[in-house]
Parts: C-alpha cells; sequence; structure tokens
C-alpha cells in the first residue's frame, strides 16, 4: 500500500527547527504540499524558500501560529483546507521539555509544556483524524521521547507529557486498526537540537555522545516507520538499547539508582539559583 507522505498533504508543527525541520526536508521530495507550523515565522519563510528552490512544484505553506492558541490553530486549519483540501499527514513534532525538580519549577512553565507538548496534541489529532478515517487512508506521527517509555529524577512534568504521548499513541493505532490510518510514534534518546537549551539545562552536563543522534536520523527513522505502518522506533542502536533497558528495568531498582542522582540535582540547583525553593 502507499505511504500517505506519497504525493500527500502533510502538516508538521514544529518545524521551524530540530526533528521538525529535519523532516520537512526529508518529506520534501515526496509529497504534494507540506503545512509548517511554528511561531518563528522567520525560520519557516526560510526553510519554505529552500524547499521550493529544490522542487519548485512543492507547494508550501507556512503558518506562524502557536498551536496553544485555540482560535490561531482553527484559523490554520481552515485556510489549510481552504488552499489545500484535507491533510493526508499530521505529524505532531512541536514540544518542549524542563529540567528542573518538580517543586523547584515555575508552575507558569509546567502549565505551558502541558499545553502544548499533551492538549494541543490530543486537539490537532482530533480534528484532523476525522476525516482521515472517512477517507480510509492517512496517518498520524508523532514525536515522543525515550522518556515516554521509562522515568528520571529532574524532569518529572516533561516525562509526564512525553507518557501521555506514548500510550495515547499506542491506544489510538488500536482504535483506528482497520481504518486505513496509520499511527505511529518516535521515541528517541538525546536529539542534537535546542532542547537542552530551552530545557534550561542548569546542570552544564551534556548527554554522552553515543546517545546522541542527529535530528536527521530521527526524521528518517519517523518516516520509515510511517512507511512501513510500525507502531513504534526508537532511533539508534545505543538509544534502543539504553531507553528499553529502562523500560524493562523492575522500577523499584531505578528508582533506587534515580534517588542519589536527584539528591544532586536538587543541591546543583538551589546552587545555581541561590535561592530557596518557591512557594
Amino acid at each position: 500500500m502507499q505511504s500517505p507522505i506519497d504525493s500527500g498533504v502533510v502538516l508538521i508543527t514544529g518545524a521551524s527547527s530540530g526533528i521538525g525541520r529535519a523532516l520537512a526536508r526529508e518529506v520534501a521530495r515526496r509529497a504534494r504540499a507540506l503545512v509548517l507550523v511554528a511561531r518563528r515565522t522567520e525560520r519557516l519563510e526560510a526553510l519554505r524558500a529552500e524547499l521550493s528552490a529544490a522542487r519548485p512544484e512543492l507547494i508550501v505553506l507556512v503558518f506562524g501560529c502557536d498551536v496553544t492558541d485555540r482560535a490561531a490553530l482553527d484559523a490554520m486549519l481552515l485556510s489549510v483546507a481552504a488552499e489545500l483540501g484535507p491533510v493526508d499527514v499530521l505529524v505532531n513534532n512541536a514540544g518542549f521539555g524542563d529540567l528542573s525538580l518538580f517543586d523547584l519549577s515555575a508552575w507558569s512553565r509546567t502549565e505551558q509544556m502541558i499545553a502544548l507538548n499533551v492538549t494541543s496534541l490530543a486537539y490537532l489529532t482530533h480534528r484532523l483524524v476525522g476525516p482521515m478515517v472517512s477517507r480510509g487512508r492517512g496517518a498520524i506521527a508523532n514525536v515522543s521521547s525515550g522518556f515516554g517509555l521509562t522515568f528520571g529524577p529532574g524532569m518529572a512534568s516533561y516525562v509526564g507529557t512525553k507518557h501521555f504521548v506514548t500510550s495515547f499513541t499506542e491506544a489510538l493505532r488500536i482504535d483506528l486498526a482497520g481504518t486505513g490510518v496509520r499511527v505511529t510514534q518516535v521515541c528517541p534518546g538525546p536529539v542534537q537540537t535546542e532542547f537542552a537549551e530551552m530545557a534550561g539545562n542548569f546542570t552544564g552536563l551534556e548527554p554522552p555522545a553515543l546517545l546522541s543522534i542527529s535530528p536527521e536520523r530521527c526524521a528518517r527513522a519517523l518516516v520509515r516507520a510511517v512507511d512501513r505502518g510500525r507502531a513504534l522506533v526508537v532511533p539508534g542502536v545505543v538509544a534502543w538499547f539504553v531507553v528499553y533497558l529502562g523500560a524493562l528495568c523492575p522500577r523499584w531498582l531505578l528508582r533506587l539508582v534515580y534517588r542519589p542522582i536527584a539528591r544532586l540535582l536538587r543541591k546543583k540547583q538551589l546552587a545555581v539559583r541561590g535561592a530557596p525553593a518557591p512557594p
């Protein structure tokens, strides 16, 4: 069966950088049209110029849209439907993390992360998956995380949002079995993007080079998963081993291992802040 990417309309959120930008470049050779969504419009315009120069017949629409803004999201979807017709592939890539002990984190940031990583992903999927089912063709591709399969200290809210994405995707795949709509997800380990900078890496440490992969490699893995109808992919041999080791390891053992690490993180974060925990 032909992949819905081929000659399809592909909508990618968080397309201005990292995995989203790599995904746009990866599918631009095959899609009929791309819809690139992010807040940083100037980056999207630069990407559109690049993709259009490489393949002039490709239609590229850009929307400087905050996907947590329901009104802006609805307006964007109306414009896409009017100009291109139905969306064939939705890639829910937009999201960010927060490296912080939960009690030391700002609630405003936590709330924003839940709105982006969870609520907007579910809403956008709900808006677009129904028409896909009616047509008997389409794909939902979600960018989760290795933390969607396990857990760790210092990122409670982020880990929680990614557990939602992973479980939601798995359940949605079962719900849509036999409809012709493919549902897949990528659960990468560290990817060489702006993630650590945006997450507020107070430790000053970088992930081990052996674990890290490029956004291009992550994008290729997700596209292959859509093409082959796979449920879940963890790109990178080392990352795959570490993620599944964490997923299969007894939780009591993980808690035992992570407890001293959490204490060190608390000490470091308080030292960096130079202030007591917020109320």
